[in-house]
């Protein structure tokens, strides 16, 4: 029994050296804890005011939205106006295209002949002649 009581008395020792150790570590772990409270406790408020401030916020741009999109409506004609020009403006470049694709066709023609013909010469002071004269005619 003696043994059994030597052997009580040593668990008795080490658990108080092991309270002892331990004392510093949870004195600092209680403050932790205390810290993580204060923190906490605002913590509901901070929320609630957060919460608030969002609904604004969206609240605020749902109307910008709704104002983009008034606005944008607005602006639908005009943009489909500057689409219609567009493609007006297209259609006149490509009939313009195609004129010229005729002229270059037709002058092709005539230019194979006066090259075949060795008329290049003439057509040149012929033309010299024209511009000439019409500058004689505008004076």
């Amino acid at each position: 029994m003696v043994w059994l009581g030597i052997g009580v008395i040593l668990i008795g020792i080490a658990l108080l050296v092991i309270a002892i150790v331990l004392i510093k570590p949870l004195m600092n772990l209680a403050s932790v804890l205390k810290n993580v409270e204060k923190t906490t406790e605002t913590l509901p408020e901070d929320v609630q005011e957060i919460t608030a401030q969002t609904k604004t916020v969206i609240g605020s741009s749902v109307n910008t939205l709704h104002e983009v999109n008034n606005q944008v409506k607005e602006l639908s004609p005009i943009f489909y106006i500057i689409g219609d020009t567009g493609r007006a403006a297209n259609q006149v470049s490509s009939t313009v295209l195609t004129a010229v694709d005729h002229m270059k066709e037709k002058t092709a023609e005539s230019n194979d002949f006066a090259r075949e013909n060795n008329l290049e010469g003439l057509y040149g002071a012929l033309t010299l002649g024209y511009i000439l004269f019409q500058r004689g005619k505008s004076k």
